[in-house]
């Protein structure tokens, strides 16, 4: 059975998406970034709106050494409709994060990543292989009992030419809301994963 989740050492794969400041980007457009975090997050998940502040405080750690981050927001609007492009609008008006935030309303890019859980997060190095995927911490709903950041621990091995350890854990979130399906579906291939 093949793997649902990008494997290790995999090629960032591709996308055309609109972003919440009236841009369409691709991946090229990130070119210039040493690492490139991509993670699939949303608007309503209390595992990602508990968490982005964590988030935002590892994006901006590691900005100065040329990671930049990219949200991207999978998830039906039809199963949760505060996923919707105006609640990411919202969502960035208020909280002004440091990324650039997405909308991958085909759920294509979901699909071609992997993407698991909300949030998910896949870090590519400076040739857009896969260095880290899975969770930035071991408790992204209640961050003060966080124990571990396992994206900032990849980060620094990225950085210091070291390999990621470990370079692969369990995301811990909401599952993504796949369109047509019950709000807890996962594809049959990522069900061993998650």
């Amino acid at each position: 059975m093949a793997e649902f989740t990008l494997a290790t050492g995999a090629s960032a794969p591709d996308f055309s998406l609109p972003a919440t400041n009236g841009k369409t980007y691709t991946l090229a457009d990130f070119a210039a970034a040493d690492a490139l975090v991509v993670f699939f997050t949303c608007n309503h998940c209390p595992y990602v709106t508990a968490s982005d502040e964590t988030t935002r405080r590892t994006a901006e750690k590691f900005a100065p050494r040329g990671a930049k981050f990219v949200g991207v927001n999978s998830n039906s609007a039809n199963t949760y409709p505060e996923d919707d492009f105006e609640g990411m609008l919202a969502r960035m008006r208020e909280h002004k994060f440091p990324w650039i935030y997405l909308r991958d309303e085909s759920q294509q890019t979901a699909l071609a990543y992997g993407a698991l859980r909300t949030p998910h997060f896949f870090l590519f190095g400076r040739e857009r292989k896969l260095f880290y995927t899975g969770r930035a911490t071991d408790n992204p709903r209640q961050p003060q009992k966080a124990t571990v950041n396992d994206l900032e621990r990849a980060l620094e091995d990225y950085f210091a030419g070291n390999p990621a350890s470990p370079a692969r854990t369990n995301p811990v979130g909401c599952n993504v809301k796949w369109e047509g399906k019950a709000p807890h579906w996962m594809p049959p291939e990522a069900c061993d994963l998650a």
